[in-house]
């Protein structure tokens, strides 16, 4: 059985961010974590528990593959919703995956053949992330993001979750403005638990609110991964002739243009904009990656996966 037959078999129809020729080339890597984590791990991730425990752990809300023998029905007589049982041993690494689906997200939005929104190359690496890690025998969550939190999907490890991930991204469609500022105070108060945290997004907001919540979740001891979703046309700015530009977030002003007489100091702008999160990040240990739309996915991911499992290597 070849490897589109068995993603059809599990995701069915909403496979259209479950690229085989992306999760062919990244089934061999893995996505391990780089600091300590809560829960029990074999082996992969380093563990702040000593030894075997099989002790209850947590409960989580239910999801359709879930074993319903593990379902709480004490919790249900009281709060009338399914909750199931975690315990110490089901889940060598919880990793939340944090998508950003804000209006920004949504360039180029007349894309033409074969390219590919910001908005549909991350949620293609999302949801290639998350076949790995439950592949791998970790488990994998989803929160979508732009100024609330649109939709969340706890962690699970079950490859069935799988399913429910790729409906959820595809019945999101990017609109409204970025807050990140609302976004770290939700995940402060739903992660009690050390993870692994992997940001999707343009990060075109208020950069202070940006560092400040990643100190946060450094502070908690998650580890945090950045990956930076940007355009080609952001990224070169290649335009030559007069144009329009419009804003697609916070009202922002139409603006017409010459672009060879704003490019220079556009491209130094953006230039210090991505040094002053990558030195940010760089600071508080954690992983940033810089990914144009116009690479290729199993190329990028590939590449970066890589050089992260040769770091911890190296450093063990």
């Amino acid at each position: 059985m070849t490897l589109t037959e068995r993603i059809w078999i599990v995701i069915g129809e909403s496979a259209k961010y479950f690229r085989p020729e992306v999760l062919s080339k990244i089934a061999r890597l893995e996505l391990r974590a780089r600091h300590v984590v809560e829960g029990f791990l074999s082996g992969m991730h380093a563990s702040p528990y000593r030894g075997f425990s099989v002790e209850f752990a947590d409960h989580r809300a239910y999801v359709p593959g879930d074993d319903i023998r593990r379902i709480d029905w004490r919790v249900f007589a009281k709060a009338d919703r399914f909750f199931v049982k975690e315990y110490e041993a089901e889940t060598n690494l919880r990793t939340h995956l944090i998508l950003d689906c804000s209006a920004s997200m949504a360039y180029p939005e007349h894309p033409g053949t074969g390219r590919m929104t910001k908005w549909e190359y991350a949620a293609t690496v999302a949801a290639s992330l998350a076949h790995l890690l439950l592949h791998q025998g970790d488990g994998a969550g989803l929160v979508l993001f732009d100024h609330e939190i649109r939709k969340q999907l706890p962690v699970s490890a079950s490859r069935s979750s799988l399913t429910g991930l790729a409906k959820t991204i595809e019945a999101c469609a990017p609109r409204n403005d970025t807050r990140v500022k609302m976004l770290f105070q939700h995940l402060a108060g739903t992660l009690p638990r050390r993870g692994m945290v992997v940001i999707l997004s343009d990060l075109l907001t208020n950069v202070d609110d940006l560092i400040l919540g990643l100190k946060r979740l450094r502070h908690r001891r998650h580890d945090v991964l950045v990956l930076h979703v940007l355009d080609h046309d952001e990224l070169e700015f290649p335009f030559a002739d007069r144009l329009l530009f419009e804003g697609m977030e916070q009202a922002l002003p139409d603006v017409i243009t010459d672009p060879q007489s704003v490019r220079n100091g556009y491209l130094a702008a953006l230039q210090s904009f991505i040094s002053t999160i990558r030195r940010a990040c760089l600071d508080q240990r954690i992983d940033y990656a810089l990914l144009s739309t116009a690479d290729r996915i199993d190329v990028a991911l590939t590449t970066f996966l890589t050089t992260r499992m040769h770091l911890l290597r190296a450093k063990t």
